[in-house]
């Protein structure tokens, strides 16, 4: 077996407990009550986020996932001038950043302290440690999500944001793209998630090794686990160091 240069993790449910639905009703809850302040209807704000995040997804590399999610926004959000919202993007990075604003939806998650500790042991193993979260957010909104569990960006070779990716998860094309940044073989890797449909299919599509976090696990489709690596976090740490 090749060696192993790469462990790639995944955020929200791995690294970060989360209620994903309490965590986005929280969030857009927040963001929509700052975006009437900035002449943006309240739920058609909230409405007009969701289907350009559906334009990140469905993105098909022709430009950046930060391109396709303003493109989509302007083109649903036609009473308010583009260079308007345009203006309003650095009003929208900041609301991440804002302890009144984005890190109010940290009640939505847990505790991890141990976190740290596992990525340090990524770091021991594979040399390279690189969080794949999936690239819908800007750089601040992940800065946010990390600290709430103690972490830092810096503490990564590579974050993927929606500023420097052109594909989003469950796209396999998200991972190669991560591949080919790095001049990395998907037998060089593993992928640590805990979304069966997003972290783990994809990958293992690709060759990639992968380890399926069950504490928050998201398994849409109800696939059995019999066939997958499977542990909790508290077991992940072990589970690295044995690779």
């Amino acid at each position: 077996m090749p060696a192993l240069k790469a462990i790639l993790f995944d955020l929200d449910g791995t690294l970060l407990p989360l209620d994903n639905d309490a965590f986005a009703e929280v969030y857009l809850g927040e963001l929509a009550k700052q975006g009437a302040a900035w002449g943006f209807e309240p739920r058609k704000l909230v409405k007009s986020i969701w289907k350009a995040t559906g334009a990140m997804v469905k993105n098909d590399g022709s430009k950046l996932n930060v391109d396709a999610f303003w493109d989509a926004f302007k083109a649903l959000t036609p009473e308010m001038d583009p260079a308007e919202i345009d203006r309003n993007i650095p009003r929208f990075d900041a609301f991440y950043s804002d302890p009144n604003g984005f890190h109010k939806a940290k009640i939505t998650s847990g505790e991890n302290p141990l976190a740290a500790e596992v990525v340090e042991a990524a770091r021991r193993k594979a040399g390279r440690v690189i969080l794949a979260t999936n690239p819908i957010f800007p750089t601040t909104a992940i800065e946010a999500r990390l600290s709430w569990i103690g972490l830092t960006p810096d503490l990564f070779d590579d974050v993927t944001t929606y500023s420097t990716c052109r594909y989003s998860k469950p796209n396999p094309n998200y991972f190669t793209e991560i591949l080919e940044k790095h001049g990395l073989k998907p037998e060089e890797c593993v992928m640590v998630g805990n979304n069966v449909s997003e972290d783990i299919l994809p990958t293992a599509a690709l060759g990639i090794r992968n380890i399926l976090v069950t504490d928050c696990l998201i398994n849409e489709q109800d696939l059995p686990l019999d066939g997958f690596d499977t542990c909790t976090f508290a077991e992940l740490k072990d589970k690295i160091e044995n690779l």
